[in-house]
């Protein structure tokens, strides 16, 4: 599953004047960077190996990410709850006017920066805006400039430093301002004295010392960085909920969020229809940018950890059907993906539950029973288990009002979801019982898996070829090579894009990034499990505090190894009464219940004809197993690449229905 968090946001302001907007900027816009994300590492056992482009290096690591710890609990604690009175009180056209007001006004130092870096157009273009927005746009309230055309070209001192030559040579978090380097907060320093507000005393009087004297007009730009963070605040707060290790992402994004390198969109390769198409779930996102703020969260306590599992729900506001969804490989319940089809759903009068992925640190660390996901009827038990409390917890909170079940998974969730469509319990009266027992476990009306592979084994196998893709370059190409797709994901990131958009990617550009993304997936998973269950495999200790060590070994095993030295030796130790190695080979391959799964007319499956993860073999295999009722085939799509298309939309919502329609219970 590649997920693209958005990428709709404007070039990098001002550092003075977004202070911490720019780490929700980052989120935003380097919804490709965090795809392409990668560290000075060599990855997989091969005698060729992928060189990623380094980051800048982070000594202080601990200190950095106490800080995002600091300003994490500032965004969360203080200006989520706070923003959302704000927003109530002064509406959205009002919010853009004074955004608009305070660009204009650090019009200064743009055109400072434009000058000192030889950007003369830039300058022009600056002056123009100015000029316009503060005359026919009323002091700046409205952006004439953009209406009219006219090109923004922001700038500020830490990247004139860099275009002077100062190489960043370590990465720092800044208290409030968030994520910077040394040559950075110099110029944070330089763009805070290029304020005009610093200057001007009350009654219009020039400040004696405006070094030392801050005058009420001063304290403008605070609230112009609390306006606009205001309106990116919630997405932040997911961003940091979502991600196993946002700080990691971030530390790594500025690297690219700050080089003034220009990419080159020349496409050199052929193209490839299924990668590519898988990177376009970049467009599948939620509608409402409001509505994961209108999902409620709990916990359960899971029977056999006895810890609490967080789960995230949208209820009807009478009796309906509930839809629970199983995100794929080590996603998290708000992933974009996730949050798109709770909403989904929702529109069309389905209450909505999420749950993290059991390949995610969340559940793994909360609900598994087993230290390494692997091995699916334990794995797929573990989810069954959370799902029963899930809903016996809601069922007490809001009695009536949960009607018929329905399982939804995509991509390893999918997976999930058809492994317990053919080994799960058939008692529908079930899903009201207290306990979890074996049959006691809760009973679903409807499955409906979306992209499932039908081998994990050979999923994991085109995983690590598509990691390993760039190894067809040339040699003395391919550091270019790589460091112009970064560059390329961090441009296109900073612009709107639409399902129009052509991603300027060859066939070995868009398949490293999805094998990339993976890659990271598994770097959380080992690092998670090995902080339960040390196997003695990592030669780096486990520091919270200090990451980059053991991520950059970690980083160093592929998929093949995972299952090859971390899962295979667990499970030998686990009595399963086969060599562990085949055991989790057949209990990965859904040709194992086949018979389950041709017995249970509950099930829809929808697929793509070119997804990457599915065999001829396995196209054949779903075509005969399921008849054409339960079976839909798109010919195109990749993995998960389609699900912004309105007709795929249509063929979900169809699969849930006609699911019986919940049955009204009197009140007493």
């Amino acid at each position: 599953m590649v997920e693209f968090p958005g990428a709709q946001v404007d070039c990098l302001k001002s550092r003075k004047a977004d202070g911490l907007k720019i780490q929700t900027q980052i989120i935003r816009r380097s919804a490709l960077v965090l795809l392409a994300l990668g560290l000075a590492l060599s990855a997989g056992a091969q005698v060729e190996t992928v060189v990623l482009p380094k980051s800048v290096p982070d000594p202080i690591e601990p200190f950095n990410r106490v800080m995002w710890g600091f300003n994490k609990s500032v965004m969360t604690g203080v200006v989520k709850p706070t923003s959302r009175v704000y927003r109530f009180v002064i509406v959205k056209p009002v919010r853009t006017d004074i955004g608009n007001f305070g660009r204009n006004l650090m019009y200064p130092g743009r055109v400072i920066n434009n000058l000192l870096q030889g950007k003369w157009l830039g300058a022009r273009d600056e002056s123009y805006r100015f000029v316009v927005n503060t005359t026919v746009g009323i002091v700046g309230l409205v952006d004439v400039g953009t209406k009219w055309h006219i090109p923004k070209s922001d700038a500020d001192f830490g990247q004139t430093f860099g275009q002077w030559g100062w190489r960043p040579q370590f990465f720092i978090m800044l208290p409030f301002f968030g994520p910077s380097n040394e040559r950075d907060t110099v110029g944070l320093a330089a763009d805070t004295a290029a304020n005009p507000l610093l200057y001007i005393a009350p009654y219009g009087f020039v400040a004696d010392n405006p070094l030392t004297y801050l005058g009420p007009y001063s304290y403008f730009t605070y609230l112009v960085m609390y306006n606009d963070l205001s309106d990116t605040v919630n997405e932040y707060v997911r961003f940091s909920q979502a991600e196993t290790d946002p700080y990691s992402e971030i530390q790594y994004a500025w690297t690219f969020a700050r080089e003034n390198q220009v990419a080159d969109f020349q496409v050199k390769g052929q193209p490839d229809e299924a990668s590519l198409e898988t990177l376009q779930t970049v467009f599948f996102t939620y509608q409402d940018p409001e509505f994961p703020n209108h999902g409620e969260t709990r916990s359960v306590k899971i029977p056999a950890t006895g810890e609490k599992l967080k789960f995230t729900y949208w209820l009807q506001p009478g009796s309906a059907n509930v839809v629970y969804i199983i995100p794929g490989l080590g996603g998290h319940r708000l992933s974009q993906p996730s949050l798109a089809l709770a909403e989904l759903v929702f529109k069309n009068g389905f209450s909505a539950v999420l749950v993290s992925s059991p390949f995610n640190s969340e559940f793994m660390e909360h609900a598994s029973t087993a230290a390494l996901p692997a091995y699916l009827p334990v794995d797929g038990h573990d989810l069954h288990i959370a799902l029963t409390e899930i809903d016996h917890r809601l069922n007490q909170v809001y009695p009536n009002r949960l009607g018929n079940k329905a399982l939804m998974g995509y991509s390893m969730g999918a997976l999930d979801t058809l492994f317990l469509a053919a080994t799960g319990p058939t008692n529908s009266s079930a899903a009201t019982a207290g306990a979890t027992n074996e049959w006691s476990l809760l009973k679903f009306d409807r499955y409906v898996a979306i992209n499932t592979p039908v081998r994990m084994l050979h999923g994991i196998a085109k995983l690590d070829e598509y990691y390993r893709a760039p190894l067809d370059w040339p040699v003395a190409e391919r550091a270019a090579d790589l460091e112009n797709t970064f560059l390329k994901v961090a441009a296109l990131s900073r612009n709107k894009l639409t399902p129009q958009t052509s991603l300027p990617f060859d066939a070995i550009e868009s398949k490293f990034l999805i094998g990339m993304t993976f890659r990271f997936e598994l770097r959380d998973i080992i690092y998670s499990s090995q902080q339960r269950n040390n196997q003695g495999v990592l030669h780096h200790a486990l520091h919270d505090f200090r990451r980059n060590p053991a991520y950059q070994e970690i980083l160093q095993f592929s998929y093949q190894d995972y299952f090859d030295k971390f899962a295979t030796p667990y499970y030998a130790t686990r009595g399963l009464g086969v060599p562990a190695a085949e055991a989790l080979e057949k209990a990965g391959d859904l040709r194992t219940y086949e018979t389950g799964l041709r017995a249970n007319p509950d099930i829809r499956v929808i697929v793509n004809e070119n997804d990457f993860l599915l065999e001829d073999a396995d196209l054949s295999w779903l075509r005969a197993t399921f008849p054409s009722e339960q079976l839909t085939v798109f010919n195109k799509g990749g993995h998960l690449g389609n699900l912004f298309n309105p007709a795929v939309q249509k063929s979900i919502l169809a699969a849930l229905t006609p699911m019986r329609p919940p049955e009204v219970i009197p009140s007493k």
